[in-house]
């Protein structure tokens, strides 16, 4: 790289939960900007889970946390060219990468779905993601088929 790496700047947490996770969330699935719609949309959709939600010892946000885990992937396949043939080459995936896929998963998949506003899709989502079941979760088990399909390209690992 020619510049050196951008230093992280640090997350507010989110008004209601107090948590930095929230924020982060809502900071992706916010469009144009619009950080208030963003957070009225998580907020609504938390309070669905809430209502729908058939596990009473856990609240909507632990069930939130429960369904980006279970999306979260721990391997992913990278191309490298090795000559002049593409392989696909396993790799484990750094803390912050998996969490940040594991969010934008949710959220497009969350968008693909068929409910009738955002705040019910997502609490769709959530609440299948969470039993691990939805198409994130789904998305997930296809990365780690790729990977363990691709195990023996491991060594051309860089």
């Amino acid at each position: 790289m020619r510049k050196r790496q951008a230093k992280k700047r640090p997350l507010l947490p989110d008004p209601r939960f107090n948590d930095q996770l929230v924020t982060r969330f809502v900071n992706n699935m916010m469009w144009d900007g619009k950080k208030s719609v963003a957070f009225k949309v998580f907020y609504d959709a938390i309070d669905i889970v809430d209502e729908k939600k058939q596990d009473e010892e856990k609240t909507a946000l632990e069930l939130w946390k429960d369904a980006l885990s279970n999306i979260m992937p721990h391997v992913e396949v990278r191309s490298r060219r090795v000559g002049g043939a593409t392989f696909q080459i396993p790799n484990q995936i750094r803390p912050d990468r998996k969490i940040a896929t594991a969010m934008k998963w949710l959220i497009t998949y969350s968008r693909k779905r068929n409910e009738k506003s955002m705040a019910a899709k997502l609490a769709g989502e959530i609440l299948a993601a969470a039993k691990e079941e939805g198409a994130a979760v789904k998305k997930r088990m296809d990365t780690h088929k790729m990977a363990e399909a691709n195990k023996a390209f491991s060594h051309f690992r860089f």
